[in-house]
């Protein structure tokens, strides 16, 4: 019989929800505006996930962060290399960045396939000093994830509101209206996927720090766990301004993690989630297209029968 979430599972969820959330933002931005299918978000995770617990071990946990954003944006500036001034498809551009980049992260990690950084002080170990209560230490890392997160919500929010942003959002939309407004859609494209391969990166160096662990294989998966929690935040929150959109990403990413969470208490074994993942993405998808059909056809019906009278 399924028995409820403890507080600590229900608190896990959320967590992971908020970590992978950044994930699921990032195609929002390369996917869902720029309607790019940015293939080299496993790698990227990954990459950021190398170079967060290698700046941690050498004893900077604050600045593993930007790092690990530095290198995300140095990947998305080669994808976008690749496909705008290459003329690589967006889909082979992303391949080919993924693929190049298991070597550097392999690198990246001091020529091994995982790191361990266990005794080595992380943003979310500041609780030590507070209390040595595992409960507060558990819902001090969920209110510092939430800080992060909602600031990059508000900074999303602001930066595709100007000028800059205004044009990335129209370059999916459009490209040639763009380029007859005088603005670079080569530029616009790469500016977007630097931004997107900053915030997987950014995921990565969280989850290194927060597993205390990295391993050269975390990165697998993550398009379809991020393109998942997109549909179904999607699905929440359908229109709105952009910070409305952006928290109905991050809502999508928690839930799903719930809906994995409930998979697990059934005893689903791991290798089943991603086909649970793919359920999901292809549910999240279908239904709002049928929703629309199904609206569609009773408009039809109705002005049949007005019609008919």
């Amino acid at each position: 019989m399924l028995q409820f979430f403890t507080g600590t599972q229900f608190t896990t969820s959320m967590e992971l929800g908020l970590l992978y959330g950044l994930v699921a933002l990032a195609l929002y931005i390369s996917f869902g505006l720029l309607k790019i299918a940015d293939l080299s978000t496993d790698g990227c995770f990954t990459l950021g996930c190398a170079v967060g617990a290698s700046m941690t071990v050498a004893g900077h946990p604050f600045l593993a962060l930007p790092a690990a954003m530095a290198a995300g944006i140095l990947s998305g500036y080669v994808t976008a290399f690749l496909q705008t001034r290459l003329g690589v498809e967006s889909i082979l551009a992303g391949i080919i960045v993924n693929t190049g980049l298991y070597t550097i992260n392999f690198l990246a990690m001091g020529s091994s396939s995982n790191l361990n950084i266990f005794g080595s002080d992380t943003i979310f170990s500041l609780a030590k000093g507070v209390s040595s209560a595992g409960w507060y230490r558990k819902l001090f890392t969920l209110i510092i994830l939430l800080c992060i997160v909602l600031v990059i919500c508000f900074i999303l929010h602001w930066f595709l509101n100007t000028t800059l942003g205004l044009s990335i959002r129209a370059t999916g939309d459009n490209e040639n209206m763009v380029r007859a407004s005088s603005v670079n859609p080569a530029f616009t494209i790469t500016v977007g996927l630097c931004i997107s391969s900053a915030l997987t990166a950014l995921s990565g160096a969280l989850l290194a720090q927060y597993q205390k662990s990295c391993d050269i294989n975390f990165g697998t998966g993550q398009v379809t766990i991020a393109l998942a929690s997109l549909m179904i935040g999607e699905t929440l929150v359908r229109r709105g301004s952009i910070f409305k959109r952006t928290i109905g990403v991050i809502l999508g990413s928690c839930l799903y993690r719930l809906i994995v969470a409930i998979a697990m208490k059934f005893n689903m074994p791991a290798e089943f989630l991603k086909l649970a993942s793919a359920l999901i993405v292809t549910a999240a998808i279908v239904i709002p297209y049928i929703k629309d059909k199904a609206a569609f056809y009773r408009r039809r019906m109705s002005r049949g029968n007005l019609a008919g009278k």
